[in-house]
């Protein structure tokens, strides 16, 4: 993503997470770095949401940015999925970026609880999708 492009700046506290924890390991990596990345977000049911970058909001988040700089992701994702995710977060109450503060968890457990129980629900979209 280019930071010239299309990006713009955007309340941190409006953008809903579609991830249900962080990586303290990943959050640690991306605090000792000195340059601000591009966020991309979308626009999923009236609400928007970030495709990625969750750890990079949080740091911004814990450095005490208000704001963040975002651009509109205009890759072909898999939206059910994300929506799937979305529900996630939000039946965990977990509504903005701060509500991830108790949920920075060790890689180890990262990719047990996160990245595990994402492939699961890939692999059953994938079964429903082939039944239709």
């Amino acid at each position: 993503m280019n930071l010239l492009s299309n990006s713009f700046l955007i309340d941190l506290l409006s953008i809903q997470p579609s991830q249900l924890y962080i990586n303290k390991k990943k959050l640690a990596k991306i605090l000792e770095e000195e340059r601000e990345r591009v966020i991309p977000i979308k626009q999923l049911n009236n609400k928007i949401i970030f495709t990625d970058g969750h750890t990079r909001a949080y740091a911004a988040y814990i450095q005490g940015k208000k704001q963040i700089t975002v651009e509109w992701d205009d890759e072909e994702l898999d939206w059910e999925a994300y929506q799937i995710c979305v529900d996630w977060c939000i039946a965990e109450k977990i509504t903005t970026i701060t509500d991830l503060v108790d949920k920075i968890i060790e890689d180890e457990e990262y990719q047990i609880l996160w990245l595990e129980r994402c492939r699961v629900m890939q692999e059953e979209l994938k079964e429903k999708r082939a039944k239709l």
